[in-house]
Parts: C-alpha cells; sequence; structure tokens
C-alpha cells in the first residue's frame, strides 16, 4: 500500500485551509473546470453558485449568488455567471454547486475561485 499523505492544515493558517475534494488535488485548468460543470449538467443537477469571505468559508453560511439555475445545461452560462459572481465580489471565494434534486442534497461542489487570503 502507498504511503498516505498527509495535508498540513489548521485554523490558524488560512493559507492551508482545504475546501471541498478538489481542493486536495493539483489546480483543475479551465478546461478540466469546464468538464466538472458539464458532468453536473449530465447529472441532471441544478447548479448554484455561492460566495463567501476566506476568513469566513469554515465558519458561515456562504452567501447564494442569485437563485439556483434551475435546469439550465448551458456550460457556457454557467461558467458566465461564476465569473460574474467574482468579478462583484472579488475577494471573496466562488464555489458552484450541483444540487440533486431527487436525493434533496449536494451532489458535488468546488470552489472555483479563491479569494486573497489574508493573514
Amino acid at each position: 500500500m502507498s504511503e498516505v499523505q498527509d495535508y498540513k492544515s489548521s485554523l490558524t493558517d488560512v493559507s492551508s485551509r482545504k475546501f471541498e475534494t478538489f481542493s486536495y488535488l493539483p489546480e483543475l485548468s479551465a478546461k478540466k473546470i469546464r468538464e466538472q460543470v458539464q458532468y453536473i449538467v449530465d447529472k441532471g443537477w441544478n447548479p448554484a453558485i455561492e460566495h463567501s469571505e476566506p476568513e469566513n468559508a469554515f465558519d458561515h453560511y456562504w452567501y447564494m449568488w442569485k437563485l439556483p439555475m434551475f435546469g439550465e445545461t448551458d456550460v457556457d452560462h454557467i461558467l458566465a455567471e461564476t465569473e460574474a459572481c467574482h468579478k462583484a465580489h472579488p475577494k471573496n471565494h466562488v464555489r458552484l454547486v450541483g444540487y440533486d434534486n431527487y436525493a434533496q442534497s449536494q451532489g458535488t461542489s468546488m470552489v472555483i475561485y479563491r479569494g486573497p487570503i489574508k493573514g
């Protein structure tokens, strides 16, 4: 069995914090992010965009950017909305959530833009 890597993270070291599953992987390229958004669409999940100040990302609910995009299947439109949220809130983390309306839970969630880290 391979060695399990320890991810050094702590509440006091803001830059070490991890968000969602993908933050443990190398940074996703624009192409890989697009593939993940396509996956959300292919699963029939409803995309929603949320944002939060980096210092509050663990302790507070994230703010909803507009309403969830019920039934949206246009990947370009979804990505444009994440970018619009980022432009409106450049100091915040922005994440995309895929809501599974059958399981009535989040099917997936990933941070697409990270706000600047305050020491």
